[in-house]
C-alpha cells in the first residue's frame, strides 16, 4: 500500500450499537472527501501492514484472538495510530495491554440526553469546537480516569443527570504509545451523530493526529495531561 489507508474494525462480541453503519459511512465520506482510502471489516483481525491507523468503531467484548492482539500491538509499535470511538472503551476487558492503549475502561452510563462538554481547542480534533459545545449522547463513565493521557475535553455533570465521576469527568482524551499514536473518543452512541458537520471533523482531525498525517499535526500538549494509578476493567452495557 502506497497511498493513505485506514482500517475500521467493527466487530462485536456483547452489545452491538446501531450506529456501527452510520459510523462506517462516515469514515467513508471523509476518506472520500480528504483523499484517503478506507476499508472495513469485522472479520479476525491479522496483518495491519500498510494501514496508517486502525479505527475501533464501536467494537465490543473480547473480539481479537492471539494473531490479532499481535497485529494490533504490533502496529502500534511500529508507528501507527489508533482511534478508539466510543463503545471501543468497552473492548477486551480480559488484555492489560488494550486498556494500557486505550487509557481508561467503560463502567456505565445514563439514558442518553444532552448535556455541555468544556473543550480544550488545541488540537485538530477540537479546534472547530465551541470551548462550551453542547451536545446529546450516551455519557459513558470509567472505572478511573484515564492516566498518563492529554485529555481535550469533559463532561460538565452538573448539565445533566446520572454522572458518576463528578468534576472531573474526561471524555476525550489522547496519548503517544512509543512509537504510536492513540486517540479515544467516548461520543459517538447515535446514527445521526455520524451525519453532524462538528463530529465528522471532530473523527477527521482525531484520525489525521492518530495516523500522523502533516494536518493533524499539533505542537506541545497544552490540553491538561492526566497521571495516576492503573485502573480496573470495568463491566456493564455501553
Amino acid at each position: 500500500m502506497s497511498e493513505r489507508q485506514i482500517l475500521v474494525y467493527t466487530a462485536t462480541a456483547a452489545y452491538r450499537h446501531v450506529s456501527i453503519p452510520a459510523g462506517v459511512a462516515a469514515f467513508r465520506g471523509l476518506g472520500a472527501e480528504h483523499g484517503f482510502v478506507v476499508h472495513a471489516t469485522e472479520e479476525p483481525l491479522r496483518s495491519l501492514d500498510g494501514y496508517d491507523a486502525v479505527v475501533f468503531l464501536s467494537t465490543s467484548g473480547e473480539v481479537l484472538d492471539e494473531p490479532g492482539r499481535s497485529a494490533l500491538l504490533e502496529h502500534v509499535a511500529g508507528g501507527g495510530g489508533f482511534l478508539g470511538v466510543h463503545s471501543a472503551a468497552c473492548t477486551e476487558y480480559e488484555w492489560p495491554a488494550y486498556g494500557e492503549l486505550l487509557g481508561a475502561r467503560f463502567a456505565g452510563h445514563p439514558p442518553v440526553q444532552p448535556a455541555v462538554l468544556t473543550v480544550d481547542r488545541s488540537h485538530p480534533a477540537t479546534a472547530h469546537l465551541p470551548r462550551q459545545w453542547h451536545w446529546t449522547d450516551e455519557w459513558y463513565d470509567f472505572r478511573a480516569p484515564p492516566r498518563d493521557v492529554t485529555v481535550l475535553a469533559t463532561v460538565d455533570e452538573t448539565t445533566y443527570t446520572g454522572g458518576g465521576m463528578g468534576a472531573d469527568h474526561p471524555l476525550v482524551w489522547y496519548r503517544h504509545h512509543g512509537r504510536g499514536r492513540s486517540f479515544y473518543t467516548a461520543l459517538g452512541h447515535a446514527p445521526e451523530a455520524y451525519a453532524d458537520p462538528a463530529f465528522r471533523a471532530h473523527l477527521l482531525g482525531a484520525l489525521q493526529w492518530a495516523a500522523a498525517w502533516p494536518e493533524g499535526d499539533v505542537g506541545s500538549p497544552l490540553g491538561v495531561r492526566r497521571s495516576g494509578p492503573p485502573w480496573k476493567c470495568g463491566s456493564g452495557r455501553p
